[in-house]
């Protein structure tokens, strides 16, 4: 599977789950959105996770499994029963990593036996990461995993276009490997050690003009089990979670329900469509002070939303409605 068919599916709603598989992370790059270090020991119960995703059967699964954290590949032979559930059932699966494991000059066997098990693999690289990581040793580590077979991208991440840390790198990865492996370039977000220096989260748009969400799209399990209709930082952490964000629980939930509540809500629908800043204007919702984000968290107990959601996205029209914006986000 290659970055381009995973970034062709992330406007489509629950063509994709994000499992959050710990919080524990070997590293302490000082962008990380989640906070993670060794000391965490949230992440959800094994047994859960395993029988959610256990679930999936060929007629009722998501497309794409995405293993992420933390670092997941603390955890190799849990992400490789994982992968293998989804597999089984027809989903295909990626890993996020951070490359902890490239410091060793090879990659540990039981490492390498899980990144085996899935379809695709993405390594993280920053200047942050790079503080903790070689560049000399992810390009090497990235080279054994190429060779196993395995579909592989950078995820990098900067302080925007005009960053000269993404020009290097960019141009270091195609010089390294000769323009055949992809990156996905990300700005960094004031979420977890970057929330006191990152720049802050785009604010509420025109309520008169739609601005779509699509992180809206997947649904996300964090790391208490809970399931997000979000994948913003902010939201998968903040508890009690926004009634209409909340999709359920790994442990009392299986996938038909997570992925029914994800579609079928008209609330998400609109999000997903128009945006939470214009759903709320034409509710006749006050504006909410703050960002983007922090408007769409507060819709979740305004009825007057949902019910004004429910007048044009409720049924099969809200269904149609939907796909239109995710084909159009897709192009």
């Amino acid at each position: 599977m290659e970055l381009a068919e995973l970034v062709g599916l992330r406007p489509f709603p629950a063509a994709g789950l994000l499992l959050g598989l710990t919080r524990r992370c070997p590293l302490r790059c000082g962008h990380c959105s989640t906070g993670s270090d060794l000391t965490v020991r949230e992440e959800p119960d094994t047994d859960q996770l395993l029988r959610f995703v256990g679930s999936f059967t060929a007629e009722n699964r998501p497309d794409v499994v995405l293993l992420t954290g933390g670092e997941p590949l603390l955890l190799p032979t849990l992400a490789g029963e994982l992968s293998f559930l989804a597999r089984r059932a027809g989903s295909r699966t990626a890993v996020l990593s951070g490359m902890f494991f490239a410091r060793s000059k090879e990659i540990p066997p039981a490492i390498l036996r899980a990144i085996a098990q899935v379809d695709h693999f993405s390594a993280s690289l920053d200047v942050y990461h790079e503080r903790e990581v070689a560049r000399a040793d992810v390009f090497r580590a990235l080279h054994r995993i190429r060779d196993s077979g395995v579909s592989v991208s950078f995820h990098l991440t900067g302080t925007g276009a005009a960053d000269p840390y993404l020009a290097d790198i960019t141009r270091a990865i195609d010089k390294e490997f000769g323009g055949r492996v992809p990156s996905l370039v990300n700005e960094v977000r004031p979420f977890g050690r970057a929330a006191s220096w990152a720049r802050p989260a785009r604010t509420g748009p025109d309520p008169s003009a739609a601005a779509p969400c699509s992180m809206a799209a997947w649904p996300v399990v964090a790391f208490d089990g809970t399931v997000l209709a979000c994948c913003n930082q902010d939201t998968v952490d903040r508890r009690p979670a926004p009634a209409h964000l909340n999709l359920g629980h790994i442990g009392s939930d299986d996938w038909e329900t997570v992925r029914r509540r994800a579609l079928e809500s008209p609330v998400l629908r609109m999000i997903r469509t128009v945006g939470p800043t214009h759903l709320a204007a034409r509710s006749g919702a006050a504006p909410h002070p703050g960002s983007y984000c922090d408007g769409c968290r507060a819709l979740g107990g305004d009825e007057a939303v949902a019910a004004g959601a429910r007048a044009v996205a409720a049924g099969a029209a809200g269904a149609l409605l939907d796909l239109a914006a995710a084909q159009r986000g897709a192009r």
